[in-house]
């Protein structure tokens, strides 16, 4: 797979039909009666829009329908982002309202499941809005030749994916001690790191969306998706992560937020954990299938969060520029693109 055209695919055809299905939410969010879930809908498609446009990526894996893919990934993320709303803005704290919500996420990749997201929740005349979300999802499910092969991976994400989010958001006096609980508990099998690597890696969505793209190939083998949940899981979804905190590090502390990066010793220690998952996110791209393309994803993901100015905050600068040069030469490439799409506002 050519890298050049693979990016030129991306951003030339891709972005627009994002951008065309945000559009299409965003006029669905405006006619949503409760206030409180109308401006939470709207923000997090205004301020998040770029999560949909990286995971779109996996709409141009070989074999993906292209259009499928699409209405899946921007839908399915456009849950996850409107749920972290949910739990982070509107003052609430309360942990069978927020399993509840992610129920949602739990359809989403399910055949025809349906329930009831705001049972616990205290605001919940949305006109449809979640629900058409999740319907839209399930709809893309039944183009895949593999489904059957993929579903169990499906749930086992996006359990860990609602533990991680319902529990991150409860207030801050028993949030870190249900999160170590949890992530220990969870991640005993897998080895070389730590709790809180764990927990960062099942907040990703990135698996989901690859194990989606790879399920229209009707020869998927239970092989293939064992390579995909071991090299997705947790080294390049801890990647992702672990990026997003280590931009958001600085604002997280001055408004007493959750940051992953923090139990980190120093920033040194950081940047060398964050390089080495960039390391064995490489190596393991060498056992999957269109190797390239996997290599892209990372690379994409260096060049889209260490584009951000958030990145060369205060000591953040050198940090920054050896994270960089963690990945091969195309990620510094990929850097001068992002820079040049957030100037434009294109990102």
């Amino acid at each position: 797979m050519n890298t050049i055209s693979l990016m030129f695919n991306y951003l030339t055809a891709v972005f627009p039909k994002v951008n065309y299905q945000l559009t299409i939410w965003k006029h669905k969010c405006s006619a949503i009666d409760d206030q409180v879930l109308r401006e939470l809908a709207l923000a997090s498609i205004a301020r998040k829009k770029f999560h949909c446009q990286g995971g779109s990526i996996y709409s141009i894996y070989p074999q993906t329908d292209n259009t499928a893919a699409i209405n899946f990934i921007v839908a399915f993320q456009t849950i996850s982002d409107y749920l972290d709303n949910l739990c982070d803005m509107a003052g609430i704290a309360d942990e069978a309202a927020f399993r509840q919500l992610h129920l949602a996420l739990s359809d989403a990749v399910d055949l025809d499941t349906i329930h009831d997201y705001y049972q616990f929740y205290p605001y919940q005349k949305d006109n449809g809005y979640l629900l058409s979300l999740v319907r839209t999802c399930q709809q893309q499910l039944k183009e895949l030749k593999s489904y059957h092969l993929v579903a169990e991976s499906f749930k086992k994400y996006v359990r860990f994916y609602t533990a991680l989010q319902s529990l991150k958001h409860l207030s801050i006096n028993v949030r870190e001690d249900k999160l170590r609980e949890w992530a220990q508990s969870e991640g005993d099998s897998y080895n070389n790191i730590y709790w809180w690597e764990f927990a960062a890696a099942s907040g990703s969505t990135l698996l989901v969306f690859c194990l989606f793209a790879a399920a229209f190939n009707p020869d998927l083998t239970v092989k293939e998706i064992e390579a995909f949940n071991t090299v997705y899981f947790p080294w390049i979804c801890g990647l992702h992560i672990l990026l997003d905190y280590y931009i958001d590090f600085e604002e997280d502390k001055q408004t007493n937020e959750l940051n992953f990066c923090s139990y980190y010793t120093d920033l040194t220690n950081c940047q060398q954990r964050i390089a080495f998952f960039v390391e064995r996110s490489l190596q393991g791209c060498q056992r999957l299938d269109y190797p390239q393309f996997h290599k892209t994803v990372i690379n994409g993901l260096l060049a889209m969060y260490l584009s951000d100015p958030k990145a060369y905050n205060g000591q953040n600068n050198s940090t920054t520029a050896s994270l960089l040069k963690s990945g091969d030469f195309n990620a510094e490439i990929y850097h001068y693109i992002c820079k040049a799409l957030r100037k434009f506002k294109k990102l």
